[in-house]
């Protein structure tokens, strides 16, 4: 996976770095905390005491309290990020959110090509806006390397859309086709859902979900982290 090591990842982490305190805010004022948390409701996913989640690409943390309004069991749940700042922002609210049990999140710093987890780790991953700043059969291997055989991929691009256009032009990413999305995703997941938000719901103005659940085809997944 030479490609990996291309990535320019200096310039998305600086830029997040950045904007880690207004993006904060304004994923606060638009109402993404409640839609994902009543879709994750809504899947009654089979998530224990002992369950590992990962919220790859976490950002300042909309995404992980989502899941945890979601009033799902789970022995601790990975909010990965490669902004620093992001992450210093998401430890702030977490322990200060009434509703949210701090101490079952661990902020993980660090790029989603190159995980730093052994295969077959989590039960459950959530991805949200991410791999649009990587290529995305990249980035799907990758998430499917680390989940359980069996395991679910609660995937949500940023969709075709004039929404979309906007932030791919302010957020400087790269929205993925449809179709490839589609295509790419099954080289490593079954598709056993599709979502699409209310647009009464901000959410829906520029994202869909792609409910994957991963292949067991080790041939195609590393053993170990690249």
């Amino acid at each position: 996976m030479s490609r990996l090591k291309k990535v320019p990842k200096a310039n998305t982490q600086g830029f997040y770095d950045r904007i880690a305190d207004v993006h904060n805010v304004a994923l606060k004022l638009n109402g993404y905390r409640a839609s994902v948390a009543k879709y994750l409701r809504s899947l009654k996913l089979d998530l224990k005491e002992d369950s590992l989640v990962l919220d790859a690409g976490s950002g300042t943390g909309i995404v992980t309290f989502g899941l945890q309004d979601a009033g799902y069991s789970l022995k601790k749940a990975i909010a990965y990020d490669l902004s620093h700042k992001c992450l210093k922002v998401a430890r702030s609210e977490f322990k200060k959110d009434k509703r949210t049990d701090a101490s079952k999140i661990c902020p993980v710093q660090g790029n989603v090509l190159v995980l730093p987890f052994a295969s077959s780790t989590f039960d459950l991953v959530i991805t949200c806006g991410v791999l649009e700043y990587v290529p995305l059969d990249d980035g799907l291997k990758e998430l499917a390397r680390v989940l359980k055989p069996g395991g679910r991929l609660v995937f949500i691009p940023v969709k075709p859309s004039l929404v979309g256009s906007v932030l791919e032009f302010l957020y400087k990413f790269r929205i993925h086709p449809i179709e490839n999305v589609k295509r790419i995703s099954q080289q490593y997941f079954n598709i056993v859902g599709y979502h699409k938000f209310p647009l009464k719901e901000p959410i829906a103005w520029s994202k869909n979900i792609y409910l994957l659940e991963r292949k067991d085809h080790a041939d195609a997944l590393a053993d170990t982290p690249t």
